[in-house]
């Protein structure tokens, strides 16, 4: 990578790197694997960097990344999160505090969000996130149509576990 690549890269991820604690947040419920995933997600944009055209929006490119990302190694496994050495990135990208204040209803949503499938998760993070169905079909790599029904599934869903 370039010089001005890298710097363009590390100002974009600290403008951006909400992005990626959320992400964590969906697939995780600890600190040290909130921290073990933002810095194997930061890895992974790291790498890709290079290879984005911008034909997509930013935001979306690291949605894409980091829930495959998170998706990909709690598939492999099983919750338990391997990183690489984060020693061995040029740069090192410090991660700004998250703000974990939160109402008892957004951790009981959170906490029914992590009942749900890999997938499913993905699917009501980026709706949560105010995302449109052709966004998220994009991202997540679904139809439209696919999108939309497996989402009023998913309220259903929540609904249940929310409201027994």
């Amino acid at each position: 990578m370039t010089k001005d690549l890298e710097h363009k890269f590390i100002t974009e991820f600290k403008e951006n790197q909400n992005i990626v604690h959320k992400v964590c947040r969906i697939y995780t419920d600890n600190q040290e694997a909130h921290n073990d995933l933002f810095q194997e997600i930061t890895i992974q944009l790291w790498k890709a960097y290079p290879k984005f055209r911008g034909e997509a929006k930013l935001s979306t490119w690291m949605y894409r990344i980091g829930l495959n990302t998170a998706i990909t190694l709690f598939r492999k496994s099983k919750r338990s999160i391997k990183t690489q050495d984060f020693d061995s990135v040029i740069y090192k990208i410090e991660s700004s505090d998250y703000d974990d204040t939160e109402e008892e209803q957004l951790k009981l949503m959170y906490k029914a969000i992590r009942q749900l499938s890999d997938i499913d998760k993905g699917l009501i993070f980026l709706y949560l996130e105010d995302k449109n169905y052709k966004e998220i079909s994009e991202t997540l790599g679904i139809s439209e149509v696919n999108a939309r029904v497996k989402m009023s599934r998913i309220k259903t869903r929540l609904k249940k576990i929310l409201n027994p």
